[in-house]
């Protein structure tokens, strides 16, 4: 059996983080499970060849801070994406010099994002 890494995220307003994840990363919604009241209890969007997975807060189960980086083709293009979404600028992006170019995002659920392109 192959291994999957799927990042599960708790957070305040989950239709928000898939909006920002649609429209910055080209994600793909794959599932979603509503609860009654409308919250959304789960849901799973395919970014490239990796799922992300959240789910929005309730009492016993609260938001929690992430910080996540991921590889793309064009860390320029999805740092200005991310800023147009709402998001606000940590780093603009920069060679690091370890091979790689990358800027950093924090999204309106106080998610950082670093976004990277490999430019060795």
């Amino acid at each position: 059996m192959a291994d999957q890494f799927s990042p599960y995220l708790v957070v305040a307003d989950a239709q928000a983080l898939i909006e920002f994840v649609r429209g910055v990363l080209d994600g793909v919604e794959l599932a979603r499970h509503t609860a009654p009241d409308g919250r959304i209890q789960h849901a799973a969007l395919r970014i490239d060849d990796s799922v992300l997975m959240l789910g929005e807060a309730q009492p016993e189960w609260p938001p929690l801070p992430a910080h996540l980086h991921v590889y793309v083709p064009d860390v320029d293009e999805t740092y200005r994406r991310a800023l147009a979404a709402g998001a606000s600028s940590l780093q603009e992006p920069v060679a690091a010099g370890d091979g790689d170019k990358r800027g950093g995002v924090l999204d309106a659920n106080g998610i950082s994002w670093w976004f990277g392109t490999q430019v060795v």
